[in-house]
């Protein structure tokens, strides 16, 4: 199978994605991670203006860019998810977390290794793709369709979705547009219609930093739902609070490279000793 994000298919004989464990209980992989490398190259840093005249140049003499900056974000990280595991992502700003959710949602290409997963994948914040010109209840409406729910399950689940976001808590934001909304407001929406859906794999950025308190423990309580209903959930989280509250497996990564993988109290307690926390 070629390099990049394959989706896989589960044996005849296996369960289905979203499916409970065989009755064996042996564990069902949802994510395999296999020595996976993300390198970023940044065409024409530092060449100033008049680049375009000397980019077609080069194209035409085929020459390379001289100027071609590369970060390799993440270097040769492996590990294997389960259904039903809830695993935090921790590290310091800088070291690959957001870059490899987005490998695993199928955003970034490997540059080297593989990913496998099983079922698709959801990245929140771009599955719930929303626009600001429009309402927050369009948003609601074609957030929920772009995640492949049918008008009948979103219209049912519509009036949970805001009184979750705590959008109206306030006032009639709802029927306002997206771009009168804080970055909090719209933040806690997507997570909202996000969350309204069992995804086979949910991938989370930071959003449990959204928001305030009462929000953070319904968003807490709604990940342990999904857990419940057999998904698995990646969370990236600067506050070691919600990981500990939400995650009972936590992958470290530091300068792009795996430092542990291991239970929740273990590496958390080794990374804030680490950096002093």
């Amino acid at each position: 199978m070629a390099d990049g994000v394959a989706p896989t298919k589960p044996a005849a004989a296996g369960p289905e994605p979203g499916s409970a464990a065989p009755s064996d209980g042996t564990p069902v992989p949802t994510v395999i991670v296999d020595g996976l490398h993300v390198v970023y190259r940044i065409y024409g840093a530092g060449t100033g203006h008049g680049n375009a005249t000397a980019a077609l140049r080069r194209l035409l003499l085929r020459q390379g860019s001289p100027n071609v900056q590369t970060v390799h974000a993440v270097k040769g990280v492996s590990f294997t998810a389960y259904r039903g595991e809830a695993i935090g992502i921790i590290g310091s700003n800088g070291s690959g977390k957001t870059t490899l959710l987005k490998a695993i949602a199928g955003l970034l290409p490997p540059e080297r290794g593989k990913v496998y997963t099983d079922g698709q994948p959801s990245l929140l914040g771009v599955n719930a793709a929303l626009m600001n010109d429009l309402t927050g209840a369009t948003n609601v409406i074609l957030g929920g369709l772009a995640m492949g729910m049918t008008r009948e399950e979103v219209r049912e689940r519509y009036q949970g979705i805001v009184d979750f976001s705590g959008i109206n808590e306030k006032d009639d934001f709802i029927s306002l547009p997206m771009r009168t909304y804080s970055s909090g407001m719209a933040a806690r929406l997507r997570f909202s219609i996000a969350a309204a859906k069992n995804h086979d794999v949910l991938l989370i950025d930071e959003a449990l930093a959204t928001g305030d308190r009462a929000f953070q423990k319904r968003s807490e309580a709604r990940i342990r739902e999904l857990r419940k209903e057999a998904g698995t959930v990646f969370l990236v989280s600067h506050n070691n609070n919600s990981i500990r509250d939400t995650c009972d497996r936590v992958i470290w990564l530091e300068r792009g490279e795996l430092l542990m993988d291991g239970p929740t109290d273990e590496v958390v307690a080794a990374y804030e000793e680490h950096t002093n926390k």
